[in-house]
Formats: structure tokens, sequence, C-alpha cells
């Protein structure tokens, strides 16, 4: 705490940043934490309750009064001010409506506007905070009101002048910096009609899924984009910051599901919860890993016979999770990015399988010439071998086309792609090494 208020007494509030203040709560302990909250500036509440971790968030709330909580929200801009009712909502249902009702009728009506969109929709990140001008006004003009809004804090974190009709349709985004290079006693629309460059904006649909929007960012390098209805009204505007919150949720999301963990459950400090979400994927491993077992049963015969297969079967269904899963990564990775097309599902699978065979046969080499050396049993090495390029074969071929068919399916191409590569490479692994053995041994 002592550290908070070195951190206070040292910075203006104008100079703080909630991010900082959130990294000095974080490492407080829950006593400490709910003594530290109160030497945080008010009006920097909002902002730092967003910066915590979910865990964290709920102390926040158990922490502060309605009053307290509802003036945190006005400080906050639109965009933070849905996301920070939506948590509340999620923690309190009766709270998050008693600072609803407090707030006055433009932040209500802005949140509500923010509410109606799906989580999915690029309208439920948009700040509705925009600073718009008319075609025909003078430049001179626009940066003087621009001036006035600033001073006022009324807008934050302008970069770019959306040129609309008069009834709000978008015509034309410039950024500030091109904005100073204009004739300041002529008109918006003379000074574009009279430079050499284009100002049609690339704008997202409200209605357009947040990923599509994703990809508009890193592909043309955008700091901000407007947001427009279907009808080319502007309603907002999504900047990069949001953009980045939400690949790193994204990026989190698909780690977990690769791992067959529940994203939001393990945001959560209940153990039961998180323990239940993970006991699922564990019960459905438990299945598929009695599925392997009973191909080796299969061989039971075979294994009583030849010690050595038992100590070198593990490797070949090992080698090949592990390639597998290598493949599977990659794929996951590339479709999130948008880097795979719906055409590319041939080339995809064809250069994983080329690079699983050339693996194959590096390493099917180098185990046959030990298992020939360790085991002294003739032709023991060449099963081995084959074995080892059978399953890395079927691993890069599995471990690509999983993923794509899931997308095809419309399903999330991380989720239980992990335990369905496991399955197949076990499986696999076993029946090749134990049936070659049992073919060509005995």
């Amino acid at each position: 705490m002592q550290k908070l208020q070195e951190y206070i007494d040292s910075h203006s509030t104008s100079e703080m940043h909630p991010s900082d203040i959130a990294q000095i709560l974080k490492q407080l302990d829950d006593d400490t934490f709910s003594v530290a909250l109160k030497l945080v500036p008010k009006d920097l509440l909002g902002d730092v309750a967003l910066a915590l971790p979910d865990r964290l968030f709920d102390d926040v709330v158990e922490n502060l009064s309605v009053d307290e909580l509802s003036h945190a929200v006005t400080e906050l801009e639109s965009d933070d001010q849905h996301e920070f009712m939506q948590e509340l909502h999620e923690i309190d249902e009766e709270v998050a409506q008693e600072v609803y009702e407090t707030l006055d009728e433009e932040d209500q009506q802005e949140i509500s506007k923010l509410q109606s969109y799906e989580e999915d929709e690029a309208g439920a990140y948009m700040q509705l905070e925009v600073f718009t001008a008319f075609k025909d006004e003078v430049v001179q003009e626009v940066i003087h009101r621009f001036a006035r809004l600033r001073k006022e804090n009324k807008i934050e974190n302008v970069q770019n002048l959306f040129i609309t009709t008069k009834d709000n349709k978008l015509l034309y985004a410039i950024g500030l910096d091109d904005l100073l290079i204009f004739d300041f006693n002529k008109t918006l629309l003379q000074n574009i009609e009279n430079l050499d460059e284009h100002f049609d904006p690339k704008v997202a649909r409200d209605r357009e899924d947040i990923k599509d929007v994703v990809h508009y960012f890193e592909e043309y390098d955008l700091s901000v984009m407007p947001v427009v209805s279907e009808y080319g009204i502007l309603v907002g505007r999504i900047t990069s910051d949001d953009i980045y919150d939400i690949i790193n949720e994204h990026a989190t999301e698909q780690m977990y599901h690769l791992a067959g963990v529940d994203d939001e459950a393990e945001e959560d400090e209940e153990v039961f919860k998180a323990g239940r979400k993970r006991a699922s994927w564990l019960g459905i491993n438990l299945f598929t890993a009695i599925a392997a077992s009973l191909v080796i049963a299969l061989f039971a015969d075979t294994l009583q016979n030849m010690v050595a297969l038992a100590i070198l079967m593990p490797i070949v269904a090992s080698m090949g999770g592990n390639a597998g899963t290598q493949s599977l990564t990659v794929v996951v990775r590339q479709l999130a990015l948008g880097d795979i097309s719906q055409g590319d599902a041939y080339r995809i699978i064809k250069k994983e399988v080329a690079i699983s065979l050339l693996n194959g046969f590096f390493f099917a080499i180098i185990i046959g010439i030990i298992a020939a050396f360790w085991f002294d049993i003739k032709y023991l090495g060449i099963v081995i071998a084959l074995s080892m390029i059978i399953n890395l074969v079927m691993a890069g071929f599995f471990g690509a086309s999983i993923p794509l068919f899931l997308k095809r399916m419309d399903i999330d191409p991380a989720i239980g792609s992990t335990v369905i590569l496991t399955t197949i490479t076990d499986v696999v692994g076993f029946f090749s090494f134990l049936g070659l053995a049992t073919w060509i041994l005995l």
C-alpha cells in the first residue's frame, strides 16, 4: 500500500495511468487491497477496475458503494461503460440495476444501445464518442470546435475527423495530421477535391463479426475504424486498444481450448467450477485412452512373446502425438489469423503431410538403428521404423484436417481437436507397431 501512496503522491491525476495503479493493487493481499482502493482517485476508479483481473474486479465492487460505482461509470468512455456494466451485472444484477438507475439519461441510452448488440458483433465494441463535421464547414471553424471540445474533456483519443452529410451518413475520414495541411480558409470539401489523396474510409458494419474487423485492423494497419449502420449512418468508432484486447482474449481462449480448458471457468476463483469444467474433458480423454488400450489388448499375445515391444511402443505413440500437435497448432493459429482461405485446405494438408513424411523418414532411421542394436532382434528396427513413418504421416494429415473440418462445420477449431488427435495417433501408433510386429516378427 505504501508503494501506491508513493505513486499517487509523486503524480498528478492527469499523469497517473490506470494500468500502473492496477499493477500495484494486484500485488496486495485481500485486507490491504480494500484499504488501498480508497486511495485511488475517484475519477480513475472505473479505468483501474477494468484493468484488474476479473477476480479483483469482484473485490472492487464489494468495496464501493452504489454512488461510487456510479461515479466510476460516469468517468468512462461509452465502450468502457458498457464493459463495466456487463461485468457488474455478472457479479450482482441488483447492484448493477441500482447503478444504472443513478446514471444520467444520456449514459443510460448509450449503454442500452451498446447492450443491444450481440457479443460477437462490432457494435458491441465501439465507442459512441466521435468527432464529426459537415463537408461544407470551414477548416478553421472545425479546428476551433475540436480545441474547445478537447479542453472540456468531451472527446478523448481522437485520431480522425469523420465528415458526414446532414443526416449523419459517413462520407470521408481525415486524420488530424492530414487536417493540418489543409487550407484553413477553405471548406473541408474544397480541400479534399484539391488534394491528390483519397479520404474514403475503410468502415465496419455495426452487425459485422468482430473477428472480421480485427482482420481489417491487421491487414490495413489501422488505428481507428468508423462503424456504420447498414444504411451507411455513422454510429461510432472502434480503436486499436479495443482490438488488442480482443486479440489477447481470443488467443487466450484458443490456448485454453486446445488444452481442453474453459476460459471463463479459469478466470473464476471458484475451484469446484473450474475443476468440473476440466473434469468433463478429462472424462472424454479417459474413454479415448480406453479405446487405445483396447487396441493394445488385441495384441496381448504378441506383447507377452516379446517384451521389447512394450518398451518401444510408447515411443511411436509419443512421436505421433507431438508431430500431430505441431500441425494442429499451426493450422488452428493460421485459421484464427485469417491466413487460410476457403480453397486452401488441400494445400495445407499436403504441406503438413509432406513435413510429417520427411520427419518420419528421418526419425524412423534413427529409432530403427537404436532398436536394432538395443535388442538385437532381427527386423525389429524395420518394424518400428515403418510404424514411425505411418504414424507421423497420419498425425500430419489429421493434425491439419481436423481443425479445417471443424471450421467448415462452423465449430471453433480449437475445441476438442487435441483430444481427437491424441486418440487417433495413439490408436494408429499402437495398431501399426503391434500389427507389423505380429506380421513380421512372429
